[in-house]
């Protein structure tokens, strides 16, 4: 919006008008000073073709889901992960590869079921949310459309019942149909906790007609009683519906899991250093951490091939780009972005030098948008980008996307961050179910991520300007 002088007002002083000059000509000088040369440029076309035809992210994926399989932040398996991790990052030949402790509560899955008891007994397939405490409860269920309606609900009317919220997603390119369900999950279990119920089923946060849920995240706020909360598949839910028309419908709902105590994972961080600034980077980042139903190839196993390939890529290259090149391997996502959490806090003194920040958590979908935090600091590098996404069928976003999962607590300190755009129509038909396994990744597409991620580090590593990273 244009600054207009309002009658009335006092005009800023001569002093404001000449430091607000000072600070507008150094911004340009710097803006006109910051330039993306031709070599780079060139270079950055060759990892475009290489990754377009490059196999290495499909081959580390395969070996993470299937000599590994699902991981667990906590688990046995997840210890495997990070032991994995370290070899395949050491084998690939980084300048440094290390961990970073993690420490986290821990929660287990040991076994879940429902049932439809009476007249028309039957079984329901169901997954326990991370977070729900264990139990059986039989009782009568009552529908809501949405968590709105489940709010509005009296208080104490759910005494002795199971709330069921049934909100229908939709399928889109991107995260709207997510954002519009994914409350019933995060609270709607305090929130029928709180109205007097003594559990919690919904409708699965997904897309997938078949018998599989989708499991995820809940918490009960402060002083409110943990009930037993679980998702219920689609076709299930469904049938509830249905059976609701004909009259009452009682469900015993019995889950065995809950919290434990502390345990220690761990951040794994690969790097290439630097030639000419080591001490600034460019943090790729994925999550190593999954879901325990399918084997975490969608979510995250995907993101973590193509950030090391794209690393490896760049590595390969006869001469090291001038900044270093960061890969986070990030611990415990799932549960709360715990490992970003704690990579933030050790890290929080180096903030302004983590130059950009990027991850890939958004599946194995072709990519067709991206953006930045800053892009009026990186006016030459965005058109350079432009010119190199737009080969890819990657266009310029102006004003959408956001740091992803892991980048948002290195962000809240001030770090830059950039953002790819995934198709995710058919993303939320794999997201934490058991369907989430190697068969569903898309070779074509997984290319075509690893030739963006290669080209905008390694274009973020040569460029002499800012992207706006400073500590907050």
């Amino acid at each position: 919006m244009t600054s207009r002088h309002m009658p009335g007002r006092s005009r800023p002083g001569t002093a404001i008008l000449l430091a607000a000059a000072i600070l507008f000509a150094g911004v340009a000088a710097e803006s006109k000073a910051a330039k993306v040369s031709a070599e780079s440029e060139s270079t950055a076309r060759q990892l475009i073709e290489q990754g377009l035809k490059d196999d290495l992210a499909m081959n580390l994926i395969e070996s993470l889901t299937t000599e590994v399989g699902p991981r667990l932040a906590g688990s046995e398996a997840d210890a495997r992960a990070v032991q994995w991790a370290v070899r395949k990052y050491r084998e690939l030949g980084f300048d440094k590869v290390w961990t970073e402790p993690v420490t986290f509560r821990n929660w287990e899955r040991r076994s879940e079921g429902a049932e439809v008891l009476g007249e028309h007994r039957q079984k329901l397939v169901v997954t326990a949310l991370g977070g729900s405490p264990g139990g059986t409860v039989e009782a009568e269920i009552v529908r809501f459309g949405s968590v709105d309606e489940l709010r509005a609900a009296p208080a104490g009317s759910l005494s002795g019942k199971i709330a069921f919220v049934d909100t229908v997603m939709g399928r889109y390119k991107d995260m709207t149909g997510y954002n519009g369900v994914g409350s019933a999950r995060s609270q709607g279990p305090s929130v029928a906790s709180q109205k007097g119920a003594v559990g919690y089923l919904m409708r699965t946060v997904g897309t997938n007609y078949s018998r599989v849920a989708n499991t995820g995240m809940t918490s009960f706020g402060e002083g409110v009683q943990p009930i037993p909360a679980a998702a219920v598949a689609l076709p299930d839910a469904d049938q509830l519906d249905r059976l609701l028309k004909k009259g009452p419908v009682r469900v015993r709902l019995a889950l065995d899991c809950g919290w434990g105590g502390e345990v220690t994972s761990y951040n794994v961080i690969a790097e290439i250093t630097g030639s000419k600034t080591p001490r600034e980077w460019i943090l790729l980042g994925g999550h190593l951490d999954s879901w325990d139903m399918g084997t975490g190839a969608v979510d995250d196993a995907s993101g973590i091939g193509i950030t090391a390939a794209a690393a490896k890529m760049i590595a390969s290259l006869p001469v090291r780009p001038k900044r270093s090149i960061r890969v986070v391997a990030f611990a415990n996502e799932e549960r709360g972005l715990i490992g970003a959490r704690q990579y933030a806090v050790a890290h929080a003194a180096d903030v302004a030098k983590h130059v950009l920040a990027l991850e890939s958590d958004s599946g194995s979908g072709r990519l067709y948008a991206f953006n930045y935090s800053s892009a009026a600091e990186g006016g030459p590098f965005l058109e350079s980008m432009k010119n190199l996404m737009g080969t890819l069928g990657i266009e310029h976003a102006g004003g959408a996307g956001g740091p992803g999962p892991d980048v948002v607590p290195m962000a809240g300190k001030g770090a830059a961050w950039a953002w790819f755009g995934q198709d995710m129509t058919r993303y939320f038909d794999l997201h934490h179910t058991a369907d989430d396994t190697f068969d569903k990744v898309d070779r074509q597409a997984i290319r075509q991520n690893v030739a963006a991620f290669a080209a905008l580090a390694y274009m973020a590593a040569q460029y002499d300007g800012s992207f706006g990273s400073a500590k907050k």
